[in-house]
């Protein structure tokens, strides 16, 4: 049409719908660039989700905002509005009534001025007092009404959002009834009674007054459970003498009727209904307006539900997952943006559990071994980028061995070997060798020893491997958990792809030794604890190689001190520094029996500790194994490249 006028602008209504999906694939690898790095792999995966996909969109940020939303509100006024409210409207009531008595001069007007100016200084002592006052002027008889009017208006409204007609029209006993039929509805829930009949009948009978229609009794209570606990968080943020005020004025604005009672017993039902709501927090909000009760108690309320909001983003109880964020509260108090950010945070969270990276246990999300092998092929990668480019780590070994894998081709018999025959080829050969000879006789086909051939097999040497890895303190202090990791990882899948037929266990030393799997090593994380046991590491060792008594065994050791700590006969670990003897004698002891059983030491000593030199240097003449001293950053391509020797027997 010649008269449209189109305009275009930024997307403003959630995420970007044209957006490419995320790669999860890219996440996985960013985690693993972290836990690489040394950082502790349940935190790599929260800061995932708090991130988000791009920076400033994750759960942190939304969780931001909800603390400047609460810092807002709680600037938003002073909570004693009611209180100062009422005080200045006595005040007007009192002026006004002073001014229509000193324009008359007879005894009653002296005796009603004498009456005002004995009355108390407390503002709720004071309306009580002039209850039975006759007063002389209409306009201060209705603004005292007023003060009662008002506070009681306020009171049921912010207890009962539909409450506004009823109480515009005076109807009291209507809200009292429908108090009365809501306690009865709430002590039936109460006792496990079925209440869908009875909430019914409640809703056709009381609907009006609920305009967030409620659909089922338990959306009921939460409704009016919030505002109660609001009411009562409203009095708990009062200093005595201004609570006391304020319930005074409330008794006297709810009158002798059945009303308070009934109030004060819903109170107690929904307290018992929902006891988890925050219901006896004060808060301390200063600001320069005299919010009223109602303003008050709904400012309350909205800083419980940021509360709630800020503690469901936190993530931080265990097991904590994305579906324990309330999607609609976070859209009620931080808008529909945060609210599709929330949606956008569980879709990652759900497609890295649907592609298989990562998966849930007691204490939140891991990665799966998947996502494991990624992280190992990752770490390989780093420290030998032509592992796979190469013959550099195959070391394969020919020989005339039976045992072994069939390469496709094959070689001519001879004596002594024990290798399979090729009978294909072998027949072949003789058929071949008659055709040759002209001899039109071909059946039977006689064999000669000329026309065996053997299929050719490589055997690869198997390996028992153990890899020794220092887990204390220092470690992480001086910056070498990272290249711990990285290089036990990446020997790992190194084991795992290219030799499957060695054995590898990965054993951490700390004040105790325990051995590891892929997944426990990437989640390890540093802690304070004293002591290298380095005895009980190569006591753990020892029994790995003996498990697989045909297999070349091979032990690496990666540390910073020497040993500081062993354990005594009753399986107690003993530390002590400087080292004590019985340590020393206790960890020599263990390289004696790594010596006798034929597996060589080698050692990646990281640091210039004067008194790990010592000790290494002579469990290296003992053993007959090798020291190394490479930095932190080469210790990856050292061990690697180490292991790959000492499994062909290299030493």
């Amino acid at each position: 049409m010649s008269g449209s006028v189109f305009r275009y602008g930024a997307w403003r209504d959630g995420p970007d719908p044209l957006a490419p999906p995320y790669d999860v694939r890219a996440a996985v690898d960013a985690m693993g660039e972290r836990v690489l790095a040394g950082d502790s792999l349940r935190d790599a995966l929260r800061d995932l989700i708090r991130r988000g996909p791009q920076d400033g969109r994750g759960l942190d940020d939304l969780r931001a905002r909800a603390q400047r939303l609460r810092r807002d509100a709680l600037r938003r006024g002073n909570l004693d509005g009611a209180v100062t409210r009422a005080r200045q409207m006595l005040d007007q009531a009192l002026a006004a009534e002073r001014d229509a008595l000193a324009a008359r001069d007879d005894d009653d007007a002296r005796f009603a001025e004498a009456q005002l100016d004995s009355l108390p200084r407390s503002v709720s002592q004071a309306v009580s007092e002039l209850s039975e006052y006759r007063w002389a002027s209409d306009e201060a008889r209705g603004i005292y009404q007023q003060i009662l009017d008002g506070l009681r208006q306020e009171v049921v409204a912010q207890r009962f959002a539909g409450m506004k007609q009823a109480l515009q029209n005076g109807d009291m006993a209507e809200v009292s009834a429908m108090v009365s039929d809501l306690n009865d509805l709430l002590g039936k829930h109460a006792r496990g009674e079925d209440t869908d009949d009875a909430f019914r009948d409640f809703m056709d009978k009381h609907g009006r007054f609920f305009p967030d229609n409620p659909r089922t009794v338990d959306e009921l209570i939460d409704s009016l459970a919030r505002q109660a606990a609001a009411a009562e968080r409203l009095m708990r943020s009062l200093s005595p003498q201004q609570r006391e005020e304020l319930q005074n004025l409330m008794a006297q604005a709810l009158g002798d009727g059945p009303l308070a009672s009934r109030l004060a017993e819903l109170t107690d039902n929904l307290r018992s209904l929902r006891p988890n709501l925050n219901w006896g927090r004060g808060e301390r909000m200063r600001g320069p307006a005299d919010l009223g009760y109602g303003d008050a108690a709904s400012a309350l309320g909205e800083i419980a539900d940021l509360d709630e909001v800020i503690d469901q983003l936190g993530q931080e109880h265990p097991g904590a997952t994305l579906d324990d964020v309330d999607v609609e509260a976070v859209e009620r108090q931080l808008g529909r943006g945060a609210a599709d950010d929330v949606r956008r945070l569980r879709e990652l969270e759900r497609e890295l559990r649907r592609q298989g990276w990562v998966q849930r246990d007691t204490e939140g999300l891991t990665l799966s071994p998947k996502a494991l092998r990624r992280l190992g092929h990752t770490a390989l990668a780093r420290i030998f980028q032509d592992i796979a480019g190469g013959k550099r780590g195959e070391h394969d070994m020919r020989d005339a061995g039976a045992a072994g894998d069939l390469i496709g081709s094959s070689r001519r018999w001879e004596f002594g070997d024990d290798q399979p025959l090729d009978v294909v080829r072998t027949i072949g050969n003789a058929v071949r060798r008659r055709a040759a000879s002209r001899d039109l006789k071909t059946l039977p086909v006689r064999l000669e020893p000329d026309d065996f051939e053997v299929a050719e097999t490589e055997r690869r040497a198997s390996a028992a491997v153990a890899l020794c890895v220092d887990l204390s303190y220092s470690m992480y202090a001086d910056g070498r958990w990272g290249p711990m990791k990285q290089t036990a990882l990446a020997l790992s899948h190194l084991v795992a792809t290219k030799y499957p037929q060695d054995s590898l266990q990965i054993i951490g030393f700390g004040l105790h030794a325990q051995t590891l799997g892929q997944g426990e090593l990437a989640a390890i994380e540093p802690t304070v604890e004293k002591g290298t046991n380095l005895q009980h590491a190569l006591l753990l060792a020892g029994r790995h190689l003996r498990r697989h008594p045909g297999a070349e065994p091979v032990v690496l050791v990666v540390t910073d001190g020497e040993p500081t700590a062993h354990l005594e006969e009753d399986g107690e670990a003993i530390f002590w520094w400087p080292p004590l003897p019985e340590t020393v004698r206790a960890t020599v002891r263990e390289v004696d029996q790594l010596t006798r059983y034929g597996a060589t030491l080698n050692v990646f000593m990281l640091g210039e500790d004067p008194g790990l030199q010592r000790f290494i240097g002579k469990v290296a003449e003992r053993n007959g194994g090798r020291v190394f001293s490479p930095d932190a950053e080469e210790l990856g391509r050292y061990v690697i490249d180490d292991y790959v020797r000492a499994r062909r027997g290299r030493r």
